[in-house]
């Protein structure tokens, strides 16, 4: 089945509004005759509603970096899904490994996190992946077992197609060091066949991406592996010519 592969920039705490506005003027031109290939930049909160009104109309769309499953409350400093899809927010990152370890982000509130974006309409990004103790104790395929078993609890066998599965070993993120292609591609068809474990038909369907040092140089041997569906990246989104650069490599 032919799936539709995604590039998402996740700019993380970076870039005023300012400069937002400036990237995204410099990035539409680059991307705008690029067809066949889904575009997604998962932004600041700050940068959110400048953002979608400058995409609008392009084939980019505005994610958020996180939310709060609860429609409303007494949480503070946290933003809703109706907050974020009131602004026309398409989807939003959860489960990033920096949220996890920096911000106690845990399973089970991603098993609540996940379900509520769906139902919102918006597209969850869930982020899996395994630190570097954990790959050369060989715990790699315990991790990733454990967190889409988990992660994913909570929603319906209908609904797990509609779930981007975001493949990002800890140990590549922010280092400079990439996962091999016969290591990304090993582990990401082992995510599609643990959601093929809970339907079949979803594992065909449902797009695993990579994520984790992806640069101009590695995207198009990384993007070009069977069950690669795209690329989370991180650094490299943060420069309108080399995020572009990446969607280009995307195969279609």
């Amino acid at each position: 089945m032919a799936r539709t592969p995604l590039i998402a920039g996740n700019w993380k705490m970076y870039k005023t509004e300012r400069e937002a506005e400036e990237y995204i003027q410099a990035l539409l031109p680059r991307v705008s005759a690029v067809d066949g290939v889904d575009v997604a930049l998962c932004v600041p909160f700050t940068d959110l509603r400048a953002m979608v009104d400058s995409a609008r109309g392009s084939r980019v769309e505005i994610y958020a970096q996180n939310m709060h499953h609860e429609p409303e409350g007494p949480y503070t400093g946290e933003i809703s899904a109706p907050m974020l899809t009131e602004l026309d927010v398409r989807g939003v990152v959860l489960g990033h490994s920096e949220r996890r370890a920096m911000f106690g982000e845990t399973d089970k509130a991603l098993a609540l996190k996940v379900p509520a974006a769906l139902e919102a309409g918006m597209v969850p990004i869930l982020c899996v992946g395994e630190t570097e103790e954990e790959r050369d104790s060989g715990e790699t395929d315990r991790k990733l077992r454990q967190q889409v078993r988990d992660d994913l609890a909570g929603v319906s066998l209908e609904r797990l197609a509609d779930v981007v599965i975001a493949y990002e070993p800890i140990w590549a993120i922010g280092t400079g060091r990439v996962a091999s292609p016969e290591q990304a591609q090993e582990s990401i068809a082992f995510i599609r066949a643990l959601v093929g474990d809970r339907e079949r038909q979803a594992a065909e369907s449902v797009r695993v991406l990579y994520g984790g040092s992806v640069k101009p140089d590695n995207a198009a041997e990384l993007l070009a592996l069977p069950d690669v569906d795209g690329a989370l990246v991180g650094g490299a989104s943060l420069q309108a010519d080399s995020f572009a650069a990446i969607v280009a490599s995307a195969p279609r």
